[in-house]
């Protein structure tokens, strides 16, 4: 099974042996470089313990991930650790900034974190800020400015390292409806201009529509697929909404 990035026959149990819980049940899919693919599902179907797996967060109980070459899920916590480093960007429902730090400032401790020649870290946030359009709010605080623009300095910090994968969660919980489509266009953008590889867990059937491919999960197994191709996004959110109907999981739509 060829791809980037490969999930295979991945289980996660919690509890004991008195009471168990699957939360994931032998999931197996590619992700291609390039590609912006969704995980949808309701509550408790297994979409944040998958996300947390792949983002080398939690641990599998059962199978494989792989990174071109590198078994993720053979590798020490120390080593897990550079791993994460190196190649993941991070996008929670929580910004995550820190509030001491100009947006500018948050930006560059990422680069920071990673060594490199101030140059070289000052000319890849000008180019991240400039892209995102936050290049004018640089000398403010994330007090100062709106919840859109605090999303777009969290995507900043994510992908300044240029990560192998961008990993997203409900980015878009705590926007208002216009950041939320801000954001998701940016995503968009980034997907097709940087060719940024993004894997975003969601509920919300509007944001998904922004995705190339969409994995439906229900009880931790992956039940339906869906390819938007050349697809409009309308036609495509309504194809969204029509497999949702069919979980009974909730429905959210509400842009």
């Amino acid at each position: 099974m060829n791809g980037y990035i490969r999930v295979c026959d991945v289980e996660k149990y919690y509890g004991n042996k008195s009471n168990v819980t699957k939360a994931v049940d032998r999931v197996s899919f590619n992700v291609e470089k390039g590609e912006f693919v969704g995980v949808m599902g309701a509550s408790g179907s297994g979409k944040t313990t998958l996300l947390n797996m792949i983002a080398t967060i939690d641990r599998v109980t059962a199978g494989h991930i792989y990174y071109e070459n590198t078994d993720i899920t053979e590798l020490s916590e120390d080593a897990l650790s550079e791993f994460r480093k190196k190649n993941l960007g991070f996008v929670f429902q929580e910004y995550n900034l820190l509030d001491t730090l100009t947006i500018e400032e948050n930006v560059i401790l990422a680069l920071t974190l990673q060594g490199g020649k101030k140059r070289q870290i000052q000319e890849e946030c000008e180019k991240i800020l400039r892209l995102l359009g936050i290049a004018d709010i640089r000398e403010k605080f994330p007090y100062q400015v709106s919840g859109g623009q605090k999303q777009r300095c969290a995507c900043a910090r994510a992908l300044v390292n240029h990560p192998r994968l961008l990993l997203a969660d409900e980015p878009t919980g705590a926007l208002d409806s216009r950041s939320a489509q801000t954001l998701l266009e940016t995503f968009a953008d980034l997907n097709q201009a940087m060719g940024a590889t993004i894997l975003m867990v969601t509920h919300d059937a509007f944001s998904s529509s922004y995705c190339s491919r969409i994995l439906f999960l229900k009880d931790g197994k992956i039940f339906h697929e869906l390819v938007r191709g050349k697809k409009e996004r309308k036609v495509f959110l309504q194809e969204i909404l029509d497999v949702l109907s069919l979980t009974g999981g909730e429905l959210s739509n509400d842009r």
